[in-house]
């Protein structure tokens, strides 16, 4: 696999070589007798809005696939809304953008809910929701809009990261690529020979992880993938490390949110089979989630990778990208990675002017061979305060170490302490686990006088001495005993001290009336498609103290995800709680805090009710922090 990628660059400064040498430096390409250009035009290292939008080839193609979801007999078919220049049918190649999705006729796209439309009944697409079609159309891509099977104009029933949800974005991919067979809704057949074979993937949430499982699929064709706050394992969606985290067969209740109204009844069987085969009731890995697991197929991944993710995404959590990004480095998939501090928002909406820029540039470089060095960019943008933005080299950033940091009995005092040196000596502290314990009152600083006492455990820093850097994953490690066979185990990392912070009101962004423009306009069956949306602003708050990042795992999972095994009572268990990755600057005067729980309903909307003891030993417990500059950094900070 490693040997397909050697040559990738020398590949597309090639083809950027062909690209360029017909425009030129940005002059018009040659005109048909029309006076329209025929080819690309580059200028300042980017593609040219040349082509025209209002006069651009709308088609919408079915594909037959592979898999029969709902039983009837009939393989599914995929549907997608293709528009295209123009100059495509006068022999222009043209790569494709593609956004595949469940949403177009339920949930729909964006912050103004766009959805699909077919305003004049012709059978083809006049609403086309999001901006790539208005931005890219123009300048020398086919945009498709891809219905997963199971939704809007595709045949069969959604099941939520399964085999058929997986194969959509790929049996589209066969088509363009002449692989299979698609038809118009005549029956006629349909080909795309204005396909130059590579095709870009894009999309937000469902649809970004639609683009993961693509790319895992290793599918010829897919050249590059931009999955934007995206799944990459649906188990740790949907639980976390042994624990059901959303409602009772969360993933019957999404797929049926993503059915047209009208086949909700229809499908109502195989959104109960989801339910049965995701067993909720010991919350372990199975088969089930092994088939909606991409992690395991990194190394089928030929498609270059940007992934943008939110740190603060408490709907898709950043270990979605953090545990794919550490997938993808470790078989040096081409990559690139923005992080934001906002939630479940897309780059759009918290960093617009830049955002389109870039990928205008990244789609440029990999799908129409134009080498205008984005690739020799820092690989990183880092969101470090709202709209304040730093680069990196790679992520975790360079000189980051894996530095232990040491829990401390609390000896009367109203927390324990942190220090890069072991606790010497033989101690314990106990507390009760409790279902009610919000994540409000598990973060309050021990001096509080409304702080909780009773269930939980806080461990402090002295007031820093100097800033503390975090970059990658932390570690909660604790040596424990509990009075019961079945307790969860929940570790948290607090910044206390006051600043400028991201707010969570609204994941991190309000929506201002003001618009501003990306891309051409036109006039489709007396629907106005225009490329107008609202500008977004950043919510800031300026609070005492800020959950950093947090972990949760089953007691009965200790030892594997698949198996769950009772705790013995009494015994010392060594529990490893993976945290939220994060990237995180501790200020001068603030204190680092380490909090630990049983269960957390701020993490799981279903808590356990065991309302074991926990006993805390201090051999050996301590939280790993991914410290810049290691303990050297630690120890000139005050640990």
């Amino acid at each position: 696999m490693h040997g397909s990628r050697i040559g990738w660059r020398a590949a597309l400064v090639a083809a950027a070589t062909l690209v360029a040498a017909v425009p030129a430096t940005g002059a018009l390409a040659q005109p048909t007798t029309s006076g329209a250009p025929t080819s690309v035009v580059v200028a300042d290292g980017v593609t040219q809005p040349v082509f025209g939008y209002a006069d651009a080839v709308r088609q919408r193609v079915f594909v037959t696939s592979d898999v029969d979801t709902d039983g009837d007999g009939a393989l599914d078919k995929v549907a997608m809304d293709i528009i295209r220049p123009a100059a495509s049918d006068q022999g222009l190649r043209v790569p494709v953008v593609m956004d595949a999705s469940p949403y177009y006729s339920t949930v729909c796209r964006g912050n103004e809910t766009e959805c699909k439309g077919d305003v004049d009944g012709d059978g083809l697409n006049d609403k086309w929701p999001l901006y790539y079609d208005n931005y890219f159309v123009p300048r020398g891509y086919a945009v498709v809009l891809l219905d997963m099977i199971g939704t809007n104009n595709s045949t069969g029933c959604p099941v939520t990261g399964g085999r058929a949800d997986n194969i959509s974005a790929p049996t589209a991919i066969d088509w363009l690529n002449g692989r299979r067979k698609g038809f118009d809704a005549a029956g006629q057949e349909v080909v795309a020979g204005w396909h130059n074979g590579k095709t870009g993937m894009i999309g937000k949430s469902y649809d970004g992880t639609l683009a993961n499982a693509a790319a895992a699929s290793g599918v010829d064709g897919l050249s590059t993938i931009v999955p934007i706050s995206a799944i990459s394992s649906w188990y740790d969606y949907s639980r976390s490390n042994g624990l059901v985290t959303r409602a009772n067969n969360y993933s019957g209740s999404l797929a049926n949110t993503v059915t047209n109204p009208a086949r909700r009844a229809y499908c109502a069987p195989v959104r109960a089979q989801l339910g049965v085969d995701g067993d909720d009731v010991t919350g372990d890995y199975n088969d089930f989630w092994a088939e909606r697991d991409y992690l395991p197929h990194a190394d089928q991944v030929k498609a270059s990778v940007f992934v943008v993710h939110g740190i603060n995404d408490d709907n898709v959590r950043a270990d979605h990208f953090s545990k794919w990004w550490e997938a993808l480095a470790e078989r040096d998939v081409p990559r690139k990675l923005w992080l934001t501090g906002t939630g479940h928002i897309d780059p759009f909406d918290f960093r617009r002017a830049e955002w389109v820029d870039t990928l205008h540039r990244w789609f440029d470089f990999w799908l129409q061979g134009i080498d205008n060095g984005i690739m020799a960019e820092p690989m990183a943008d880092i969101e470090r305060l709202p709209d304040v933005w730093e680069t990196a080299k790679t992520w975790p950033l360079p000189h980051t170490q894996p530095t232990q940091v040491w829990l401390q009995p609390a000896k009367g005092a109203v927390a324990g302490g942190l220090s890069v040196k072991p606790f010497a000596g033989k101690a314990a502290e106990t507390f009760q686990d409790t279902p009610t314990m919000s994540q409000t009152n598990a973060i309050r600083h021990p001096s509080d006088p409304q702080a909780n006492k009773a269930n939980r455990l806080v461990y402090l820093s002295q007031p820093l001495k100097a800033p503390l850097h975090i970059s990658g994953t932390p570690y909660v490690k604790i040596n424990a005993t509990v009075n019961g066979e079945d307790t969860s185990f929940a570790g948290l990392l607090v910044d206390y001290g006051t600043r400028e912070r991201f707010s969570t009101t609204g994941d991190g962004v309000r929506t201002l009336t003001t618009e501003d423009c990306w891309g051409e306009s036109a006039n489709w069956g007396g629907h106005a498609e225009e490329a107008c949306y609202k500008q977004v602003a950043k919510n800031v708050a300026s609070n005492p103290q800020e959950l950093v990042t947090k972990g949760i795992i089953d007691g009965l999972n200790l030892d594997s995800l698949s198996v769950s095994t009772p705790l013995v009572p009494g015994a010392k268990n060594e529990v490893d709680v993976r945290l939220m990755p994060e990237d995180y600057v501790f200020e001068t005067g603030h204190q680092i805090g380490v909090v630990l729980l049983g269960s957390y309903s701020g993490y799981s909307s279903r808590a356990k009710q065991t309302r074991a003891d926990i006993t805390v030993h201090f051999d050996r417990s301590r939280i790993e922090l991914p410290i810049v500059g290691g303990r050297q950094a630690a120890v000139a900070a005050g640990l």
